[in-house]
């Protein structure tokens, strides 16, 4: 069966219905009914299965973009030979994503390099696929943001954007001092994430350093204290992940024995 073989007016009435990508499959669903042949609902609910797979994957492309999500950095991609090493039980509780569904909050810590951002992205690609709305940040880049906000009379409307996302993803949090406007800021983000959803934060500095960064103690003790008697603790130590991620050049083919003449 090829793509002749369908009739124009079928086209056209799939194409009205929006639902023509259903043609890049029929040919193939056409020839299978042929060899096996399948009673007519069992055959349309085939192709609509089809069509609501490709539907369900397109719109977790579109949000994993949206987020800003690293495209390599998924679960299915982590390399198990890593020498890093962390509590892989509670890893394996937080792609169940029920920390999301309780308003709960995760801290990955560990030094520069050992996947914090990798994992954190994973987490937010499983949130993807399961239809939630995510956004993912680094720190400063966000705190920028904000502050630019404020020059240009916006600061509500992307703080708003920073609270309706389901999960919110900080990554590099903590590196360095804030000044007094961007550690206000990061107060309002975390005070206001505790009561809008969840939140990922990737740091090489443990929570109980955070407090230092900030410019006005009281208003951070209050955030950080919501944020870390709700928060599970993912601790990574090892060797750095990243140069597991170094392109390399492909192995050279190798020769077969010469031919004899």
């Amino acid at each position: 069966m090829t793509p002749d073989a369908i009739s124009t007016d079928l086209k056209t009435v799939l194409r009205r219905l929006r639902l023509s990508r259903v043609l890049d499959t029929l040919p193939e669903r056409l020839t299978l009914m042929r060899q096996q042949p399948l009673a007519p609902q069992d055959f349309l609910l085939l192709i609509l299965t089809d069509e609501v797979t490709r539907r369900d994957s397109l719109a977790t492309t579109l949000r994993a973009q949206r987020a800003g999500l690293d495209p390599g950095a998924q679960l299915e991609h982590w390399d198990a030979t890593a020498h890093v090493t962390f509590d892989r039980a509670l890893l394996a509780e937080l792609v169940t994503l029920r920390f999301l569904e309780a308003h709960h909050h995760v801290a990955l810590v560990g030094p520069v390099g050992v996947g914090k951002s990798f994992l954190a992205h994973a987490l937010g690609h499983i949130a993807c696929r399961r239809g939630h709305s995510v956004l993912a940040l680094r720190t400063d880049a966000m705190l920028k943001t904000l502050k630019h906000a404020r020059l240009t009379q916006s600061h509500e409307a992307e703080l708003r954007k920073l609270l309706a996302v389901d999960l919110l993803i900080l990554d590099d949090f903590a590196l360095d001092a804030m000044e007094a406007q961007e550690s206000r800021d990061a107060y309002e983000v975390f005070l206001e994430r505790d009561r809008a959803g969840s939140l990922i934060v990737a740091s090489n500095r443990g929570p109980d350093e955070w407090l230092a960064t900030f410019a006005d103690p009281v208003r951070a003790q209050s955030a950080l204290d919501r944020f870390t008697s709700r928060a599970f603790d993912l601790v990574i130590e090892g060797e750095s992940y990243r140069t597991r991620l170094k392109p390399s050049l492909p192995a050279p083919a190798r020769k077969g024995p010469a031919a004899h003449g």
